[in-house]
This record gives structure tokens, sequence and C-alpha cells, in this order.
């Protein structure tokens, strides 16, 4: 059957793209809420939320020429796969633009498709798998990207180790070239997923001559070159004369961080920019509602608590776990941090994602919640939690929305306030020194498997205190295995029903990323964590 398709200082890394991606991208200022009008239009089209493009149009002849400026959410002022999370809001475009990537995920389809790579093959038992490179391509140094070339640069991703870094080491055994074009990878035991990776941060191909001896210099085969970045003005990358798929159609893509999503969609509708990330759900169903063509994506697990379950922490105690979760009723965070936009559920993956199934989720039931207060309470605990937050609007609303609500269960809560980003990753992901934080785990539609094994785990490296144990690790092994749909959905009930179980983080609901941009741009092709391919995108 064949498939196409230093350790504090990592800890830091990983850690402030996963806030950037996760939790403080989602809580700046809010826009506006819309008026009444607006907000019936915004409830017609969400009720149909849905990874993929929407109300994009081919435009015609494409025209040459013109800049596409992007207002990114945050900036990335190394544009290194090792040294970046892949996604959207972390500096995924801006790389994908340089570096090109192997594979890319089709929304519409839910496969993924050969992208600077010709095909990819697996054997019947998903154990062996057989990358064919594209003819002739060749990094923008000039020198060829051939199958040693793909070898270096992801024994350099793993050398560094970049974020999948682990998940690749516990499961790809070798990889061979196999003349010029092709590169054979050996697997340790049964993976269908294995092409994501390729379509992730191991996927996006370094030349070799990027790593000079003073500084990193980004050089790839994609459709645009570095051409500058000057720091909290902009990123300038022009176009790729020699582009494999030939040259772009744009001269040139210009990111600039404006750090403020009312402020980037006011530019967007002023015309000074051409696209830009939203992820606040008001913001997002007035782009919806106001007929903005762009990328959705459903992104679970973000922007929301995890519970530290280390012994010696109240949330050692699953019964206080539990009990964070059944008393606070995911509609009224959404009403009071969202302004009653987005879709409120305690399921892991909503109705609107490809991975839900009919696996209930732990309900609403403070009574419930209550009487497990009360008997951990009886074993000792004193009824005191503290939850770390942010400074910004949206994250004290969250702060104080679950402290009102643990509190008149039996909780406790102190609330602490850090000031900066990095305050709240020394105390999570390097001193592990919390009970509750807001900070997130993250899980996507295109494929959540990675970083459910990061995040849930126990051989993850980005657990950061959460429960885990044997029979969650069970669940994700299962799922990655499976190779059917029929197969996955059946392991995504088990996950759902071991989270009621553990709870190893309260689930308020999706949080969709919108990539919008104007009704001028076009050809825009999508791809996996929210991330677009800017090959093909002209303006208008």
């Amino acid at each position: 059957m064949a498939n196409s398709c230093t350790r504090s200082s990592r800890w830091l890394r990983a850690g402030v793209a996963l806030l950037a991606a996760g939790v403080l991208a989602a809580c700046s200022t809010s826009p506006s809420t819309p008026g009444t009008a607006e907000k019936a239009q915004a409830s017609d089209v969400t009720k149909t939320y849905k990874a993929g493009l929407v109300g994009v149009s081919e435009g015609g002849t494409p025209v040459k020429g013109g800049t596409l400026t992007y207002a990114a959410m945050a900036e990335t002022p190394v544009l290194d796969p090792a040294k970046v999370i892949y996604s959207a809001s972390t500096g995924g475009i801006e790389m994908s633009a340089v570096f090109d990537v192997l594979m890319r995920w089709d929304s519409a389809t839910g496969e993924l498709e050969p992208q600077l790579a010709k095909s990819l093959e697996s054997s019947d038992d998903f154990t062996t798998w057989t990358l064919t490179l594209r003819d002739g391509v060749k990094f923008s140094d000039g020198t060829p990207l051939n199958s040693d070339a793909v070898i270096w640069s992801i024994q350099r991703y793993l050398t560094m180790k970049g974020t999948e870094s682990a998940l690749w080491g516990r499961n790809v055994t070798s990889m061979k070239a196999s003349g010029d074009s092709t590169v054979v990878f050996k697997l340790k035991d049964k993976w269908p997923g294995f092409a994501n990776l390729l379509a992730s941060g191991p996927g996006l191909i370094v030349a070799k001559a990027s790593d000079g001896k003073d500084a990193f210099k980004p050089i790839g085969a994609g459709p645009f070159v570095f051409e500058r970045y000057a720091p909290h003005e902009e990123l300038l990358l022009k176009a790729n004369e020699n582009y494999w798929d030939g040259r772009p159609n744009l001269d040139a893509v210009r990111m600039v961080w404006l750090n403020d999503p009312k402020a980037s969609r006011e530019s967007l509708d002023a015309g000074s920019v051409s696209m830009t990330l939203l992820r606040q759900p008001d913001a997002v169903e007035k782009a919806l509602a106001d007929g903005l063509p762009g990328y959705l994506n459903l992104v679970t697990l973000t922007s929301q608590p995890i519970i530290n379950a280390t012994e010696g922490r109240p949330g050692h105690d699953v019964r206080v776990r539990q009990a964070v979760q059944l008393a606070i009723d995911p509609k009224l965070i959404y009403q009071r941090v969202y302004k009653g936009a987005g879709t409120p559920t305690g399921e892991i993956f909503s109705a609107a994602s490809r991975w839900h199934t009919d696996a209930k989720p732990l309900p609403y039931d403070p009574a419930k919640a209550k009487q497990l207060v009360e008997e951990a309470k009886k074993d000792g605990w004193n009824g005191k939690i503290k939850y770390l937050g942010s400074q910004d609007p949206t994250s004290r609303d969250m702060s104080l929305t679950i402290k009102a609500a643990l509190d008149s269960v039996g909780f406790e809560v102190e609330v602490e306030t850090a000031r900066t980003v990095q305050d709240i990753l020394t105390k999570v992901a390097v001193e592990r020194d919390y009970d509750m934080a807001g900070y997130g785990i993250t899980l996507r539609e295109s494929d959540p498997y990675p970083r459910m094994f990061a995040a849930l785990h126990s051989q993850g490296t980005l657990t950061n205190g959460v429960h885990t144990g044997p029979e969650m690790d069970a669940v994700i092994d299962e799922f990655k295995a499976a190779s059917t749909k029929e197969e996955q959905l059946k392991a995504m009930a088990k996950f759902q029903e071991q989270w009621n179980k553990d709870v190893p983080a309260p689930v308020f609901g999706p949080i969709n990323e919108y990539l919008a941009w104007s009704k001028k741009v076009h050809g825009i092709v999508d791809s996996a964590t929210s991330v677009v391919l800017l090959g093909k995108a002209w303006v208008e």
C-alpha cells in the first residue's frame, strides 16, 4: 500500500514560540465588538467553522510585480527552522517563503501533497518511506538541492534539537541517500503520519552556506530570498529569480509587526498591509462576516490554562484537576473573555473539527466539583491554588473568570500576574513553579499528533509538569499507528475519554486562527499549521 504524500536554552527557545503561538498571541488588546447586524452575520458564518480557504477567488490573469505586506503576529529575528516552531504565528510563513517545504498539507482534502519533493511513498507496513526530489532544484546560492543536502539539513535540525527532533529521534532509525534524488527513511515501527514531519520544521531544507562563521543566514530553495531584517521595523524578502516553480509573481514580500490585532485589521482595511493573522474570536467572526478572504484553522487547547500535576502541587490530586474542569462553564469563559464570540465547548475537538467524535467531555457540574474539592480537603489539602496569568486585558479577564468559578466551589485562588512572556516561560517551562498557568498545549487540525506526543506523552519534551501516564501514552501511540480514518477517530474517542479521567488541563473550546487578506490578493496556497505558500501569490 503506497501513500503519497544546553537544556534550559532549548526550553526557553521552544517556550517563547509556544507562548507566541498559543497564549499571548491571542491575548492582545481586542478589537471593538461587532455591532448587532455584524454579529448576526458572523454567527451565520461560524456555524460552519471548518479548516480551509474561505471566500477565495482566482482573480483572473495574475499581475506581475508588486509587494505583499504581511502584518505578522510576532517578530521572528532568526529564520532558522531549528530554532523556531513551525506555525503561522511564529515565522512559518516567512521561513516557507525562503526555504519552501518538502510536503504541504491540503486543507480541502486533508491529505499531504508533494511540494519541494516530487513524491513520497511508503511501504505497506508504513515503516519505510521513500522521498524522491524534483529534478534540477537549486538553492538560491546555486548549489544543488539533492539527497545529500536534504540529509545534511535534517541532521542539522536534529543536532540543534529543533522542536520535533525528539519525535524524530524516537521514531526514525535511519535516513540514507539512494542516488542524487532519493532519500530512504527507516522507522522503528508503523507510522502512517510520518509525512507530516516533512510538512513541518524538518521539511524546511537549509543550504549548507546558511551556517556562516558569524551568524545564520537563511539560504533556501524557496520562492523568495532574504533581503534584510530591521529589528522592530520590517523583514524584507525579494523574489528568487531562479525558483524551481518559476519566478514568483510578486517582486517582494514584506513583514511588519504592529503588535495589536485592532491596528492590524485597520491597516488591512486601509490597504497599508495586504494580509494579517487574527486569533481573537470576535476579530475572526468580524472578518468572516465582512467577507474577507483567508485561511481558517481550528486550534484546540491553546490560550487556555494548564495544570501542574507534579508531586507537592494541588494538581497532583486527580480530584483537584477534575474539579477545575467541572467548575468552569466554557460558555462563561467565551462570554466574559471573548465577548460571546467563538464556539465554547468542553470537547477537545469541537463539532467543526475533522477529529471530532461522539465521546462526551466532562460536563459543567459545580456541585460535583464542590464535592471533589471537599474530599481533597478532608485528605489534607488546604484548598489553595495559585493561578499564573499575564497582564494584558484578555489574560486578566481569563484569570478573574477562572478565579470566580473556582472560588465558588471551594477553591481559594490566588492570581499571580507575570510581567513579561519570559517570566511565564521561566516559571512554567524551566522552573515548573506554578499550580495553574495561562499557557496552552496547542493541537492543530492538520496533524495533532506531534504536539499530543510532545505535551502529553510521558516521553514528550514539552510536558511542563502536566499529568502524563501509561494510559494516555497508550492512546497517543494508538493514534500514531492508526492508518484509516475510522481507526484515527476511534483513538480520538479514547483520547477524550482518557482526558476526562486525567484532566491535564481544562478545556473551554477552540481558538480559530484566520489568516485574512485583501480581496485584491490571489494565488495563496494553504499548508500545515495555518502556514501559506506565496510562490504563486499576486496582488491586483
